[in-house]
């Protein structure tokens, strides 16, 4: 996992980037939790699901927000994160041009930041949401929501309580032409400490079934 620097919007964002040996291989973008409650790229929940796609044959990305490690640039309250967030988009871009899929994860606050992604860029295929945070932050911009994807929560959960995500879940799912996953990990906390593997089952659990017999082919090659 070489390190690369990306040219943000303020200045350079530090990541962490996989380039698959596959031809035209997906790509797949991972954002961390809020940089100003410790969230970094190398967060154990981001780490995951980042390896969870590596294994299945993607080129992924993950990086800093803006004022994380050795990115530059202070905390924008999410707005100047999204930019970072296209800008990092951008730059995978630039890479695998012909990629034939793309994915958005992210964890807590990167979650919320990577569902805003989704709705500006319309070639995002599908997400992965960990932790959304339903009861801080306003969803209601997924109006409609653009692609279908995969929440994931901890029914313990002591930061972002399990009802709220159940809510924006069911409100999402009224929609038509998308559906959206819901699964709830027991016992497990915001963090899903001593829960990694059992969470990382539900991402797999999901991917399995949603991507494409090709994608699923190289995750077992």
């Amino acid at each position: 996992m070489p390190e690369v620097i990306i040219n943000g919007p303020e200045g350079r964002l530090e990541g962490r980037y996989h380039h698959s040996q596959e031809v035209n291989a997906p790509i797949a973008l991972f954002l961390h939790p809020h940089p100003q409650h410790g969230g970094t790229m190398n967060n154990k929940v981001v780490y995951t699901i980042y390896q969870n796609f590596v294994r299945r044959g993607f080129s992924c990305l993950r990086f800093n927000f803006r004022g994380v490690g050795r990115s530059q640039g202070t905390f924008a309250r999410g707005e100047g994160e999204l930019s970072d967030a296209a800008t990092a988009l951008d730059w995978m871009q630039s890479f695998n041009q012909n990629s034939r899929g793309c994915w958005i994860g992210g964890f807590s606050f990167g979650a919320w930041i990577g569902m805003q992604l989704l709705m500006r860029r319309p070639e995002i295929d599908g997400f992965i949401s960990i932790a959304p945070p339903a009861n801080m932050y306003d969803f209601s911009f997924l109006a409609p929501c653009p692609a279908s994807g995969l929440m994931v929560t901890g029914s313990e959960d002591e930061i972002v309580p399990a009802d709220s995500v159940t809510k924006l879940v069911e409100k999402l799912r009224q929609q038509r032409g998308i559906a959206i996953d819901h699964e709830t990990v027991p016992k497990a906390n915001h963090f899903f400490t001593g829960q990694l593997e059992e969470m990382d089952a539900a991402v797999t659990a999901y991917l399995d079934n949603a991507l494409s017999p090709d994608e699923n082919q190289s995750a077992a090659s």
